[in-house]
């Protein structure tokens, strides 16, 4: 290989690693950013005395809902995102079992995402911030 070619390798791999360190960066930011949405919507949603559940889970394919031992509240109609009392987020979907069935889960908290749905298939997507704000301006009807 020549100089030029080894300059050239060095270059692209600069500047991938670059680009990665900047995506890093901005995702961190976001998450920063979401963390602090959902707590501001649990310490509001405490506020105002919104009626908690105690949340289940999703099996990723079949049907039925496994226990939790997480209470707070679901943020979307699917039940699939919720909000603890303490401020974490959840995503309410585990993998199938039948030990899940008999004694139920223990989701862990995940990374809330800044924008709820995005690169999924469908194409809908909603900044969390909207989709909070609509969870607690319907209140206890939520269902």
């Amino acid at each position: 290989m020549t100089e030029d070619g080894l300059e050239w390798r060095k270059r692209q791999r600069r500047a991938v690693r670059a680009h990665a360190e900047a995506d890093a960066r901005q995702r961190a930011a976001e998450q920063t950013e979401a963390t602090k949405l959902v707590a501001r919507f649990a310490a509001e949603a405490n506020r105002r005395g919104l009626r908690t559940d105690r949340l289940t889970a999703a099996p990723y394919a079949g049907r039925g809902r496994y226990r939790t031992r997480v209470t707070g509240w679901y943020v979307d109609r699917a039940r699939t995102r919720a909000v603890d009392t303490e401020g974490r987020f959840y995503l309410l979907t585990v993998p199938p079992s039948l030990r899940s069935r008999l004694f139920g889960v223990d989701p862990e908290p995940s990374p809330p995402p800044l924008v709820v749905g995005r690169g999924g298939r469908d194409g809908e997507s909603l900044p969390l911030a909207a989709l909070l704000s609509l969870r607690l301006e319907a209140g206890d009807d939520w269902r």
